[in-house]
């Protein structure tokens, strides 16, 4: 018999000139973002190109620095917003957490003469402290998230206008609106409180891709009795993501503060709706468990592009609202198609 033909005894058959094909097929999966990132990202790209279509100004340095500037508020509270609602829950209560934090911490540093190194903890306090009391009561008293956070939210608003008088805060000391400065990039003014913003969103995704609570918090989300019995403490977990999602509205508040040059009272009042808006545009899913923060960027850049782009054709504000109402809706009957599917 013809050697050629048949490979000797103990000897492996030759590999098909097909097998590298998987390998290379892996390597490309792991170069492509999440299909729950990748939408949104196309999303981004196809609204960027509409609206440089519509306006030459659109595609300059200096536009996109302004749709940072526009979005770093809303941005870090779609952080811990985004954090909430990985676990299943949702916070209304983010926006007037914030300006809760903004009153308390310029109140004391002009009223009360505190340095503004000790006032902005303070101003982070008062919105972690709102964090704490939101999950205490759906930890402890098991009561929805929803009812919990729309109760605090108008304890937050009544608390700020109270201890404000409805009054804005002004004269306030040159250290607190240091991220709302700017420097130069090139030919492009960017300001220090966009860095911090990017740079949030770095963290928090090593967080939740590197560590062991990052993973327990997608487990939570995904089957909260599952991650019990694998000995999670769930409870500790929840606690923890309502406090963290406090700290970053008390970020958020200091970079108000520093962009309005004020402690408004008044502010905050639709960045819950926006935050969601965002979270949920950069595909995470309200059902808990499945998303990214990364996406969440992206959504937020949605949301900045778009009214940037409609404002720069001459777009009234009012529509703008309208497009967002209409985005946020597609987005969330995208994601509840999915989970149904799944």
């Amino acid at each position: 018999m013809n050697s050629t033909l048949h490979p000797a005894a103990g000897q492996a058959p030759a590999p098909s000139p097909a097998a590298p094909a998987a390998p290379l097929a892996q390597r490309l999966k792991q170069l492509l973002p999440p299909v729950n990132v990748l939408g949104p990202v196309l999303a981004l790209l196809a609204a960027s190109i509409f609206f440089a279509s519509q306006s030459d100004r659109f595609l300059s340095g200096q536009n996109f620095s302004l749709i940072l500037q526009q979005v770093m508020v809303v941005g870090v509270i779609a952080i811990g917003q985004t954090l909430i609602i990985l676990t299943a829950g949702i916070d209304l209560s983010c926006g007037m957490a914030m300006a809760l934090g903004s009153v308390v911490a310029t109140k004391f540093a002009v009223d009360y003469g505190l340095h503004p190194f000790l006032a902005v903890p303070c101003g982070m306090a008062a919105c972690v402290l709102i964090g704490y009391i939101n999950g205490s009561l759906v930890t402890a008293i098991k009561l929805p998230p929803f009812i919990v956070t729309l109760g605090t939210m108008n304890i937050a608003f009544a608390v700020t206008q109270i201890y404000s008088q409805a009054q804005t805060v002004t004269g306030l000391p040159e250290a607190m609106t240091f991220f709302g400065n700017t420097f130069q990039l090139g030919q492009t003014s960017v300001t220090y409180g966009s860095v911090l913003m990017l740079a949030l969103y770095l963290l928090t995704w090593l967080f939740l891709r590197e560590t062991a609570p990052g993973r327990h918090l997608y487990a939570v989300g995904n089957n909260p009795e599952a991650a019990r019995l694998t000995g999670i403490a769930t409870k500790r977990v929840l606690l923890g993501v309502y406090m963290t999602a406090g700290l970053f509205y008390g970020i958020a508040a200091m970079l108000s503060v520093a962009r309005m040059g004020v402690g408004d009272p008044q502010g905050g009042q639709t960045d819950n709706l926006d935050s969601i808006t965002a979270v949920v545009l950069g595909g995470t899913s309200l059902f808990g468990g499945r998303g990214s923060i990364l996406g969440t960027l992206v959504g937020v850049l949605i949301v900045g592009v778009f009214r940037n782009g409609l404002t720069l054709m001459g777009v009234p504000s009012v529509v703008q609202i309208l497009v967002t109402g209409v985005l946020v809706i597609l987005a969330v009957a995208t994601d509840q198609l999915t989970h149904k599917k799944g």
